[in-house]
């Protein structure tokens, strides 16, 4: 067994494909098609499910994956203690669906690369479906999710509570739901303004489908995203619910371009979860990453502590 046997098939697992992986590592598809074969021969283990949309982590591959990155590290440890200058870098995948982008995301992850300056760091936006996938198959590392307070934890995963906010209106200054102190469902439902909803698959999704107890608005769009969302509001197209903690310290709240108004009479909170797959072994830069999150979490003052 050699390590690049292993660093090729973390590869394939992280792009879901073998030609995308033969090509980042500069490879023929079947050579290395034929090298991740030779392993499942030499572990009598079916480590990747092939199918014609792609290659994904098998149920026997994603119970050894972490060890298989517990030794990816613990070769990088004997490099970096014999001094190799060159070594390979490890890659944290971070999956989000653009919640506290600006207020937690970007600090956390500067955090990190100042102490990991050799580790890459790739943050990939999804839907939250798409990314408890990616964390089940070992694609990312870790997930940052929104979570309407009530809701079941989802058992395959642990998470850690970062920020509590609220459901709020992001609209623009000018606009006629801005010059209220507030805006109620039925100016969801009726009002001045198109109303901006997140796509199937996030949670604002399913909130406000419960929120207008399923009724629709006159004229809505759909999109994938809060950033998206808020560019849109930017632009005049509508107004959007996202939570407060999306909204607040964006650079378009801070120039003035968005801004936002409570919903009357709704108590819900929604909680940004940081989360990741349990695993009896966690990649060290990956843990390094999750505690910087929790960092700059305490930092801004959300409600932390409970992991589960």
């Amino acid at each position: 067994m050699r390590t690049e046997q292993l660093e090729y098939l973390t590869a394939v697992t992280r792009l879901g494909s073998l030609r995308r992986a033969a090509e980042e590592l500069r490879l023929s598809q079947p050579a290395l098609s034929e090298t991740v074969r030779n392993l499942e021969r030499e572990l009598g283990v079916d480590l990747l499910e092939r199918k014609r949309s792609g290659a994904r982590m098998s149920a026997a591959g994603r119970e050894l994956l972490p060890h298989i990155v517990g030794v990816l590290e613990a070769v990088d440890r004997l490099r970096s203690a014999a001094g190799e200058q060159h070594r390979v870098s490890r890659m944290v995948r971070v999956g989000t669906v653009n919640a506290a982008t600006v207020p937690l995301l970007f600090p956390a992850v500067r955090a990190f690369r100042a102490a990991h300056p050799a580790t890459q760091v790739e943050v990939v936006g999804a839907r939250q479906s798409e990314i408890h996938d990616a964390l089940s198959e070992g694609a990312l590392d870790l997930g940052l999710v929104n979570h309407l307070d009530g809701d079941d934890m989802p058992a395959d995963f642990e998470s850690t509570e970062l920020l509590r906010g609220r459901p709020v209106v992001c609209v623009r200054p000018g606009s006629v739901l801005a010059a209220g102190a507030s805006v109620s469902v039925s100016d969801l439902l009726h009002g001045p303004e198109p109303l901006i909803v997140m796509r199937s698959g996030y949670v604002m999704h399913r909130y406000l489908h419960r929120l207008l107890r399923g009724r629709e608005p006159a004229f809505s769009y759909s999109t994938d995203g809060a950033e998206m969302g808020k560019l849109m509001v930017a632009e005049g197209l509508g107004a959007t619910v996202l939570p407060d903690f999306s909204v607040l310290g964006d650079p378009l709240e801070r120039c003035g371009a968005i801004t936002y108004r409570p919903l009357v009479g709704d108590a819900a909170e929604v909680l940004l979860m940081l989360r990741r797959r349990r695993a009896d072994a966690v990649p060290r830069a990956a843990g390094d990453l999750h505690a910087a999150f929790v960092r700059t979490a305490r930092e801004l003052g959300g409600r932390l502590v409970r992991g589960t």
